[in-house]
C-alpha cells in the first residue's frame, strides 16, 4: 500500500517505451479511433492486462468464489458496509476539496451515523433507517473538477484500469487517509493489511458474475474494460452515476481489474 505510488510510477516509466504507433493523417478514422481510446501505450497495457489475468485466475477469483461460497450474504454484506465506513473519511475530504457541502454533511452523517448505531458501520443504518445514501468519490475525481485532464489510459496488475489523474488521486487518497496515519506497531500494521485483503476480495466477488459474462461473450475484453471504465468515471466526475458504495467499488490502491469494473453489463465489441 505505501509503495503502491512509486511501483506505478516506475511501470509508467518504462512503459514509455511501450507506445503505440500514431496513425497518419492520412486515415482519419484510425486516427479517431486512437484519439478516442486514450490508450498511446497500449501494447504494454495489453502485456500488463495479461499478467492480471493470470493474477486474477490463478488467485484473485478462486479467492472469491470460495468467498462467495463459505461466507452467508449477510455476513459479506456487513463486511462491505463496514469496508465502507472506514473509507468515509477520505470521501467527505473530497466532497469539501470539491466545494459539495450537502454531500459532504451526508458523508459526515452517514459516518456518525453508522460508526454508533450500526456498529461500527456493519449495518448501514443511515440508508436504512434515515434514507442517507452513500457515494464514492476520490481526489482523482476531485483533480477532475479542478479542470485537470485525465491524462493516457493506463492498466496495471491489481490496480487496474486507471490514468494518470486518477492513479496520483488514488495515491493521494492513500496517505490522505487518517487510517494511514493511525497508530503503528505490528497489530495497527496487520489489520492495515487485512483490510487491504478484504477490499480485495469484496469487490472482486461483487464483480463475478459480470466478468464472467464479460470474458465469455467479449470479442476483446481489454477494449470492452477500457471503455466501461471510462465511462464510469465520466459519470463519477459528474455526479450523475448511481449512488455507489462508500467502499470497496471505488478506484484505488490494491483493488484490480475485475475490481473497478462499473455497474453497467459491458457491451461486446462488433
Amino acid at each position: 500500500m505505501r509503495f503502491g505510488p512509486l511501483l506505478a510510477t516506475a511501470l509508467i516509466v518504462i512503459g514509455l517505451a511501450g507506445c503505440a504507433t500514431r496513425p497518419p493523417a492520412s486515415d482519419p478514422e484510425a486516427l479517431a479511433e486512437y484519439e478516442a481510446n486514450n490508450d498511446p501505450l497500449e501494447p504494454l497495457n495489453r502485456g500488463l492486462y495479461e499478467v492480471n489475468n493470470a493474477l486474477d485466475t490463478v488467485v484473485l477469483r478462486p479467492a472469491a468464489v470460495a468467498y462467495r461460497t463459505l461466507v452467508p450474504g449477510p455476513v459479506r454484506e456487513g463486511v462491505r458496509n463496514a469496508l465502507g465506513n472506514l473509507r468515509a473519511p477520505t470521501i467527505l475530504m473530497n466532497d469539501l476539496l470539491q466545494g459539495d457541502m450537502d454531500r459532504a454533511g451526508r458523508t459526515a452523517s452517514r459516518f456518525l451515523i453508522n460508526s454508533t448505531l450500526g456498529l461500527g458501520g456493519l449495518v448501514d443504518v443511515a440508508e436504512w433507517q434515515f434514507g442517507i445514501r452513500g457515494h464514492g468519490e476520490d481526489f482523482g475525481q476531485t483533480l477532475a473538477t479542478w479542470g485537470v485532464g485525465e491524462g493516457p489510459y493506463l492498466f496495471l496488475p491489481l490496480l487496474g484500469p486507471s490514468n494518470v489523474r486518477d492513479l496520483t488521486g488514488a495515491g493521494v487518497d492513500a496517505v490522505a487517509s487518517p487510517w494511514f496515519w493511525f497508530g503503528q506497531g505490528e497489530v495497527v500494521e496487520i489489520l492495515r493489511w487485512v483490510r487491504t485483503g478484504m477490499t480485495i476480495l469484496d469487490a472482486r466477488e461483487g464483480v463475478l458474475d459480470v466478468l464472467d459474462t464479460l470474458y465469455a461473450t467479449s470479442l476483446d475484453p481489454y477494449s470492452t474494460l477500457r471503455s466501461a471504465y471510462r465511462q464510469r468515471r465520466e459519470a463519477e466526475i459528474r455526479n450523475s452515476g448511481q449512488a455507489a458504495p462508500d467502499a470497496a467499488g471505488s478506484t484505488g490502491f490494491g483493488v484490480g481489474v475485475g475490481v473497478t469494473l462499473p455497474p453497467a453489463t459491458p457491451q461486446t465489441p462488433r
